[in-house]
């Protein structure tokens, strides 16, 4: 028998800073949790406080301008009407500076630019699906790259639980191999809740009976071996296969719809109400401006009060100073994380409108195939930065709006050597379907035939592929009587 021993293996290994932690961790929120971040980061850090130095002199001005206006009003008042009685009573006069600077006040002050009557106070902070998956992702003892994979994985599931693109094109997009891929996700299914991440209803009824093997060996033979002839409800054919009895196949029936077929549902989604464009992006003239949908984010600065305190070195305790140079140091951090988020931002949405500048002019016919490579090797940023920056984020344009990541796609080759997005096909086998005799739908050989007629070489399986991933059922389910 072999004795087991400790070993220590020699190897490069890199760590991120805690400040390139809160730049990664502020890079994948869209605007919406941003500010509620920020809200929070307010409350639980005393040396930060919103700039609202510029809003109160402006507020100052207007009512020196008012004031002077009044006078000027009164004096013309008296010129022209000597005769006029005096009132009775005079105005109370309004304590600006009082109000202003009253910082017992926690009324939410609409910013300036917007409407007041349109302004409501932001939602109470709630942990999203994506964020939840992601604090546990950053508890795992993966590699960088393998975390920049496990990041792309959970911001592409949806809200039902389940990851929307495939393995290969997670590993082209990332430059990476599959091998990886398959990898990061198998610990992404070891996560709570039980089932995220599946590809499809088996595998994510599998991983939570896997949770409990032995408790659950007859039901994992049930959705493992005989999956069609269970969700088509050939029970009495799935006993008899098993050798068991329909009573015994009762029993298995009840562990497995006591499972969750929809492991993500209950979390607070990215866009429950409605979606908030990070971006805005217009054409004025032949140019597109670009514009970050930041307005609601305050002004960060240094609480003045406690840089004095820590100059204090008379009446000031160490233990006070320590507290106020760690407070300190996170402030600054989180001041500058938010400045390069904004300039990070603006560079990745930069380079995708130049290389999709026929999308943003023209429409959504005009999607070009890209991946973040490409972005990330036209600014000079990793791919794992570009990945974080068009996850979960929005861009408003003149043909709607959009998610960054929809203009990242695989690139399928037409006969005549044309590369087309496979968003284009996806959006042909719709239009094919849309036209199809109800009463004799077409089944997904007939399109990918239909498809090769229009030089586009496309295999079955890639055609269910895609259809599945529409949410559009299989031609029997399609038709019509």
């Amino acid at each position: 028998m072999m004795g087991v021993g400790f070993f220590q293996k020699p190897g490069l290994y890199m760590k991120q800073s805690p400040q390139q932690v809160l730049l990664s961790t502020l890079l994948q929120l869209p605007i919406t949790s941003l500010e509620q971040r920020i809200q929070l980061e307010l409350e639980q850090n005393p040396l930060l406080e919103a700039d609202m130095e510029l809003e109160e002199e402006m507020e100052q001005e207007m009512e020196e301008e008012l004031k002077l206006e009044q006078v000027d009003e009164k004096d013309k008042d008296a010129e022209d009407d000597d005769d006029e009685p005096e009132v009775a009573e005079e105005e109370e006069e309004i304590d600006w500076d009082l109000i202003l600077n009253d910082e017992d006040s926690y009324e939410i002050k609409a910013p300036r630019e917007e409407n007041p009557d349109e302004y409501s106070p932001p939602n109470v902070y709630q942990m999203s699906l994506p964020e939840y998956l992601l604090e546990q992702l950053n508890m795992t003892d993966l590699s960088p790259e393998e975390l920049t994979i496990g990041e792309y994985i959970v911001w592409n599931i949806n809200n039902a639980g389940y990851l929307m693109v495939s393995l290969e094109s997670i590993a082209e997009n990332l430059d990476t191999s599959i091998e990886k891929v398959e990898k990061v996700l198998k610990v992404i299914h070891t996560f709570d809740p039980p089932g995220i991440g599946a590809r499809d209803l088996r595998e994510c009824l599998l991983i939570q009976l896997e949770e409990n093997a032995k408790e659950n060996e007859k039901a994992i033979v049930v959705i493992r071996d005989y999956f069609d002839d269970f969700k088509n409800k050939r029970f009495e054919k799935i006993a008899k296969k098993m050798g068991i009895t329909i009573d015994e196949f009762k029993q298995i029936l009840e562990k497995i719809t006591q499972l969750n077929p929809k492991p993500g549902s209950g979390y607070v989604t990215l866009a429950d109400d409605s979606i908030t464009p990070d971006v805005l992006v217009t054409k004025e003239g032949d140019e597109f401006k670009i514009t970050l949908n930041d307005w609601n984010i305050p002004h960060l600065r240094i609480n003045n009060r406690y840089k004095s305190l820590l100059l204090d070195k008379k009446n000031t305790s160490k233990k006070t100073k320590d507290f106020i140079k760690t407070r300190l140091e996170m402030a600054r951090w989180l001041i500058n994380s938010i400045h390069q988020r904004r300039v990070t931002i603006m560079k990745v949405v930069e380079a995708i409108v130049k290389r999709q500048h026929d999308f943003f002019d023209k429409g959504s016919t005009h999607l070009k195939p890209m991946i973040l490579k490409d972005i990330a090797d036209e600014i000079g940023m990793d791919i794992s930065t570009v990945s974080r920056v068009t996850n979960g984020k929005y861009v408003q344009t003149d043909y709607g709006v959009f998610e960054l990541k929809h203009f990242f796609s695989e690139k399928i080759r037409r006969e005549d050597g044309e590369d087309v997005s496979n968003k284009e096909i996806k959006e042909r086998i719709r239009a094919i379907i849309d036209k199809e005799d109800k009463k004799a739908p077409l089944n997904d050989s007939k399109i990918a035939e239909m498809l090769k007629d229009d030089g586009f070489h496309i295999a079955r399986r890639t055609i269910a592929k895609y259809r599945e991933q529409m949410g559009i059922p299989i031609s029997r389910l399609r038709k019509v009587i």
